[in-house]
């Protein structure tokens, strides 16, 4: 496709960001930290994609065991400082088995982003979609759309995709594989939030229990036509709110037009029956009603990029540890499948004995590739392995680790898989990520918001 005669601007960086979400904007802001310039483009017009289209828990900073130790640091920490100056966060303990969350106001994060990337001095364009991608000598020609200019380009020597459906690496003609080629995809959903909620009324029905037990229940009965048995409903930040993980969405492609508007409507559809069984059913919500919706049906994996290295469930479950590792994890694989009979629920595999694993620097850096990184949910890892690593503050963690060697990389004019992965890790341990699992809680990493955490 020739876009020559269209062309309507013309940008040229030294490093682009592909995708605002979590892991593109830590990977921008630690790109901003060498003397480059940093554009970051986004789709939408706010910033940190599910993080803020969706949910409004940060997942992975603490390992679920028993001794619950903080694994990730850095750059993630900042943010999160940040949102805890204003009072945007509070600690959710081990609920449904994944872990301490940070929950946090999505709408505030969305204006911490902003402040973040104006004060980096990153050039960040909303509502910009990439349609193409050209290579030409050491340069990446990204073509964009947007809807006021039309098409226009940017050109940039280094490349970090965070685009979620690893849309540069599909354009530039770099491996990876469809989720659903060789297992099922996980489901999509559409999450919601209600006001009015009586959670003290909640609270002595007996909360999440009995939440799952009358769920279960109108499940099997019929008498709401819920797509699972099982789903999680939590409180916001904002008084008398909640937010809910429940609807679930199977057999749609969400990279297929047509089957993608399917689901859509579909995840909207399923929404409003959650409402009439939250108000029918659930002591504290018969006065609530549904306040919105996610900005689109939450997708959690399309495209998985073959990397240098590919990220496997032995890998996570036997608590491997790698000598170029530049994070860790310790969630359970957290697998939202569709079940024998038909409907979707929740395959759950914990790291044995409340461990960890590392995750190394190559699953950033797709195969035959001298100038791109891929992070966030299309990094390279198998189905399963991809259901464990992909909270969020994994993700940033990622983001940071990219940001940073592409400073390396332009440094020392090399490719992205020739980088020296002990030099990045001394940067990263020095802005204060953490690369080894803590002995005990004592020899934790902390950073202002977490130094309440019991």
């Amino acid at each position: 496709m020739t876009f020559s005669t269209s062309i309507s601007k013309a940008y040229k960086t030294d490093i682009l960001v592909i995708g605002s979400g979590s892991a593109g904007s830590v990977a921008a802001l630690a790109a901003s930290k060498g003397k480059y310039k940093v554009t970051l483009v986004e789709r939408y017009g706010f910033p940190g994609g599910t993080s803020t289209q969706m949910l409004d828990t940060f997942y992975g900073f603490f390992t679920p065991s028993e001794q619950a130790k903080k694994i990730i640091g850095g750059l993630p920490d900042i943010i999160v400082n940040e949102l805890n100056k204003s009072g945007n966060i509070f600690l959710r303990p081990n609920t449904y088995g994944a872990g301490t969350g940070v929950n946090y106001n999505p709408e505030k994060l969305k204006q911490v982003w902003d402040s973040f990337f104006i004060n980096a001095g990153i050039q960040t364009l909303y509502h910009t979609t990439l349609v193409a991608v050209e290579k030409i000598n050491e340069r990446s020609i990204c073509v964009f759309f947007h809807k006021g200019v039309g098409f226009f380009t940017i050109s940039a020597h280094r490349i970090i995709d965070a685009s979620g459906d690893a849309d540069y690496c599909h354009w530039a003609g770099l491996a990876y594989e469809r989720a659903g080629e060789s297992e099922p995809a996980q489901s999509m959903t559409t999450t919601f939030r209600m006001s009015n909620v009586s959670l003290e009324r909640y609270e002595q029905a007996g909360g999440k229990k009995m939440l799952k037990e009358k769920m279960a229940e109108a499940y099997k009965t019929g008498k709401y036509p819920l797509a699972r048995k099982e789903g999680s409903a939590h409180e916001m930040c904002q008084q008398n709110c909640i937010s809910t993980v429940a609807v679930k969405v199977t057999d749609l492609d969400p990279l297929d037009l047509e089957e993608i508007t399917m689901a859509e409507m579909e995840g909207r559809r399923q929404a409003f029956v959650f409402e009439d069984f939250f108000r029918g059913e659930i002591p504290g919500y018969e006065n609530s009603k549904i306040i919105g919706l996610s900005n689109q049906i939450g997708v959690r994996e399309t495209r998985r990029v073959f990397g240098e290295y590919r990220l496997t469930k032995e890998d996570c479950m036997q608590s491997k540890n790698f000598d170029d590792q530049v994070f860790l994890c310790g969630a359970p694989i957290e697998d939202h499948r569709k079940s024998l009979d038909g409907k979707a629920e929740t395959f759950w595999q914990y790291v044995p004995n409340g461990g960890t694993y590392g995750v190394p620097y190559r699953t950033l850096v797709p195969k035959n590739s001298e100038n791109t990184w891929v992070v966030g949910r299309c990094f390279s890892a198998t189905h399963d392995a991809h259901a464990s690593c992909r909270s969020m503050a994994q993700t940033m963690s990622m983001g940071q680790a990219a940001g940073f060697a592409a400073i390396q990389s332009l440094e020392n004019d090399i490719d992205a898989k020739n980088i020296d992965t002990n030099k990045l890790k001394l940067v990263l341990v020095k802005n204060g990520a953490i690369l080894e699992m803590p002995e005990n809680e004592a020899d934790t990493s902390r950073n202002g918001w977490a130094n309440n955490f019991k």
